[in-house]
């Protein structure tokens, strides 16, 4: 007996129901998603009121502009190095023990030009360091 070649359906994968699940998915990640920006920190800078010291020790004035000059003493640095603000804190000094720094930061200066004047007084070996601030009723309109 001679049977015909039985007939062998191939398998057949139907991608319909995927492309039904893949859309599902994808709008199901579309909805959820939430698209963000981020914008710049919009940062006012500290005001402070406080009683005065009664007793002022020996200061040292550093004033840090805007573009990231400093000054010490109200006499301008050729540079803006901290080998260079160490040098002008030391000289200020003399022969004071223990001087306190005092920063005069303008509101538009770099935060990394005022943490180089704090890396030079520790540098220095002058550890007490302290920040001018404005009231906000001194302001004028």
């Amino acid at each position: 007996m001679k049977f015909r070649g039985a007939r062998r359906d191939e398998p057949e994968i139907n991608l319909i129901p995927l492309i039904d699940v893949l859309l599902v998915v994808l709008i199901f990640l579309m909805v959820t998603t939430t698209y963000a920006r981020f914008s710049e920190l919009q940062i006012n800078l500290p005001e402070a009121q406080g009683d005065t010291a009664k007793e002022v020790p020996a200061q040292i004035s550093v004033g840090v502009d805007g573009r990231g000059g400093y000054a010490i003493d109200e006499r301008a640095l050729a540079g803006d190095s901290v080998e260079i603000l160490v040098a002008g804190l030391k000289a200020a000094a003399g022969g004071q023990p223990d001087p306190v720094i005092v920063i005069s930061a303008d509101a538009r200066a770099s935060h990394q030009s005022v943490i180089r004047v704090m890396d030079a007084a520790r540098r220095a070996g002058y550890p007490r360091v302290t920040f001018v601030t404005q009231n906000p009723a001194d302001r004028q309109p």
